[in-house]
């Protein structure tokens, strides 16, 4: 069950020009897996990053047993898997989907859902929309063509705290007061029930798969369809019997993050360092009911003992919003992957708590975060840009400190 994955090109297209996808998405899966400098790389989509304590300890125990080790966490809260051997691919799918993880194989590298990752735990938010990605995803599993969509098409779903509004989302549904959902496709967003998010979620993908057909452009995400060919998401919702009223104001602006810590009296939160959690330390999250990985490159623990965090701290996880490792990410580099100029992470420094910060081998910035971040990208000879100045590795330290708490007028 092991696939190469053909090059995908990424022309570049010309001022105005729309952007031509030649060849079909060819990013990493649980079936088909990439071949890096360190071994093979699977990632596992984990809708809402949602994994059961089973799932937590098939997924510690496949990185032991078949990878480096490790598990990161991705910006979207999926999970990868490094240092794959060749001819692992079987077992591991086998794993998989003995622990329910691949309940369709035609379908797991579009079950990309992000989900506000304290929904339903500490009081806050409209609506629990943990409960609305369990919803979506048995949809989209279930609906043949949805297997058309890219593996990097997403699903935001924002419970209306506005920690997850900013990421991105191809279709974005965030917990309005009243019962109701605030739907957001391309530049249109409309009002639809809460009982009928998830099924216009599913809708919206579809207008956007009829427009791309449309397009001929071969677009993977909405911002890659040409101008004058926007999804119908009105047209979508009708043809699907879901009643809908277009809204002229924007969505609700951007949260923040959870900070590191409880998340209300039975769940904490805890970051994991540089995106990556050694499988001792997911396995130091159970007991608990589940475990969310979110798109900070952390863990929420449901059902868990907040009073457990100094030992998860012990162990090496990030447990409180003061840590200089707190919003601190970086890609893979050295050694992992030939394109990186650096082992970024070897070379990542903390600083005082601010701004995101992502260390990139190379200008394609792999993971880095939504909206405001600084940037420290290895430079060829040696040395960093941090935001875009010059600094050598011996200085990286009050460089990334400075840039991380500097009004951003002044950056």
């Amino acid at each position: 069950m092991l696939a190469a994955m053909p090059p995908t090109p990424t022309p570049t297209p010309g001022p105005g020009a729309p952007r031509v996808r030649e060849r079909g998405d060819a990013c990493p899966g649980a079936l088909r897996l990439h071949s890096a400098d360190d071994g093979h790389l699977a990632r596992l989509r984990l809708p809402a990053g949602r994994l059961t304590p089973r799932q937590a300890e098939v997924l510690a125990h496949a990185a032991e047993a078949l990878g480096d080790g490790r598990v990161s966490v991705t910006s979207r809260g999926n999970a990868e898997l490094r240092g794959l051997a060749d001819g692992c691919g079987t077992e591991l799918a086998e794993l998989l989907a003995e622990a329910g993880l691949l309940p369709s194989p035609t379908h797991e590298r579009i079950r990309n859902i992000v989900a506000s990752p304290a929904s339903g735990l500490d009081g806050l938010g409209a609506a629990d929309v943990q409960l609305w990605a369990r919803e979506l995803d048995e949809r989209l599993c279930a609906a043949p063509w949805a297997a058309a969509l890219s593996g990097r098409f997403l699903f935001v779903l924002d419970d209306g705290r506005g920690d997850v509004t900013g990421l991105g989302g191809d279709v974005t549904l965030v917990a309005a007061a009243s019962g109701a959902a605030l739907l957001r496709l391309g530049d249109r967003t409309v009002r639809v029930a809460a009982a009928d998010a998830p099924r216009a979620a599913l809708a919206a993908a579809r207008a956007f798969l009829t427009a791309a057909r449309a397009a001929g452009t071969g677009a993977w995400r909405v911002r890659e369809l040409p101008e004058g060919h926007g999804p119908d998401a009105r047209g979508a919702l009708a043809a699907a019997g879901i009643p809908a009223e277009p809204v002229r104001e924007p969505l609700p602006a951007h949260g923040a993050p959870p900070v590191p810590g409880p998340l209300g009296p039975r769940a904490l939160h805890v970051l994991a360092p540089l995106g990556r959690l050694t499988a001792a330390q997911l396995r130091a999250l159970l007991p608990a009911d589940e475990v969310r990985f979110t798109p900070w490159r952390g863990a929420v623990a449901a059902g868990a003992d907040p009073g457990r965090l100094p030992a998860l701290e012990a162990c090496g996880l990030i447990a409180r919003p003061d840590s200089p490792w707190t919003g601190v990410s970086a890609c893979t580099g050295r050694p992992g992957c030939a394109k990186s100029l650096a082992d970024v992470r070897a070379d990542a420094v903390p600083g005082r708590p601010g701004l995101p910060v992502h260390y990139s081998g190379c200008e394609r910035r792999c993971g880095h975060p939504h909206g405001d971040w600084v940037d420290v990208l290895a430079a060829p000879g040696g040395g960093y840009l941090v935001d875009g100045v010059p600094v050598p590795r011996t200085d990286l330290a009050p460089a990334v400190t400075t840039a991380r708490t500097a009004p951003r007028t002044t950056r």
